[in-house]
């Protein structure tokens, strides 16, 4: 059996579609239906359904897929690894959100890229989730951070870490308008207050308002930012109240740039994943940056 048509079925079987294993594999989308309908005729036996919206294995197909796999990504192992220990520095293409790459996960990561014959280079770039997510899912990532965990059996994510999110707000904003009155008043105290979000859906203001005063925000953003980091700064020098990860104000917090307006019994939580594409754990810079994030996450929780 040829094993080009065998990459080629996994890669469909794993993506759901020919339209997005053609791009994964850098081939015409008739060229993977075509090499599809080769290994159907040699096995005699169909191994997808056809649907409006990608294909849906048969049990043949994720039988073989289950047989198959394991060692064709055993085989780009040995492709990727070489039998050199010397080969040429590889690069590991990372994905996630700014922020949190940015103040967590690329610090963690450039501890790893000048070891001696263990390293690799890096190469980041950030977007939303549903951006990541496409992205690793094209190949143009080696391995994602994600707030979205993926569908489907192209993607594979493991929660990494949760992040808290705090109410906070410049200390002028502190006085005896709002002291106490969040948690005996809920979100009715805070509506004086201009908002800070990084997108005019309010994103993160809304999930803290659901989540705590179960309501909706009655305000609209006064200072709209596409970066938290940002927000922080507005919030600092007094433009308004802003809902943000702990561990990105937690200096802030510290310093006495920015209080917390409100301390729930039960604060607003949100979940990163680690995500990579199925098999691709078997690239040594792959698993190694996977498993030192892990590693690092315990410290972040």
């Amino acid at each position: 059996m040829d094993l080009a048509l065998l990459r080629t079925f996994v890669t469909v079987h794993r993506a759901g579609s020919f339209t997005r294993a053609a791009a994964l594999l850098g081939l015409s989308q008739p060229a993977v239906t075509s090499q599809i309908r080769t290994l159907e005729r040699q096995l005699g036996r169909p191994l997808f359904l056809r649907q409006a919206r990608g294909v849906t294995p048969t049990t043949v197909g994720d039988e073989l897929a289950h047989k198959a796999a394991p060692h064709l990504d055993a085989l780009v192992e040995i492709a990727e690894t070489g039998l050199d220990d010397d080969s040429s520095l590889r690069t590991l293409h990372l994905a996630g959100p700014p922020e949190f790459t940015a103040e967590r996960a690329l610090p963690a990561l450039t501890e790893l890229t000048g070891e001696d014959g263990q390293g690799f280079a890096l190469r980041a770039s950030f977007g939303n989730a549903e951006e990541t997510l496409e992205g690793l899912a094209a190949g143009h990532h080696d391995l994602a951070i994600s707030t979205a965990r993926p569908r489907g059996a192209l993607l594979s994510a493991t929660p990494l870490c949760d992040e808290e999110h705090v109410l906070v707000a410049a200390p002028r904003w502190t006085d005896q308008r709002v002291i106490g009155k969040p948690r005996c008043l809920g979100a009715h105290a805070l509506e004086h207050i201009p908002v800070i979000e990084v997108h005019e859906s309010l994103p993160f203001v809304s999930r803290y308002w659901a989540s705590v005063f179960d309501a909706r925000p009655a305000t609209h953003g006064t200072v709209i930012v596409p970066d938290l980091r940002a927000v922080l700064a507005c919030a600092a020098a007094g433009a308004g109240l802003a809902v943000l990860p702990r561990y990105l104000c937690a200096a802030a917090l510290e310093r006495g740039d920015v209080v917390a307006l409100h301390d729930p019994a039960v604060p607003p939580l949100r979940t990163y994943f680690l995500v990579v594409r199925t098999g691709t754990l078997a690239m040594p810079q792959i698993a190694r940056a996977y498993e030192w994030l892990q590693r690092a996450a315990a410290d972040w929780c």
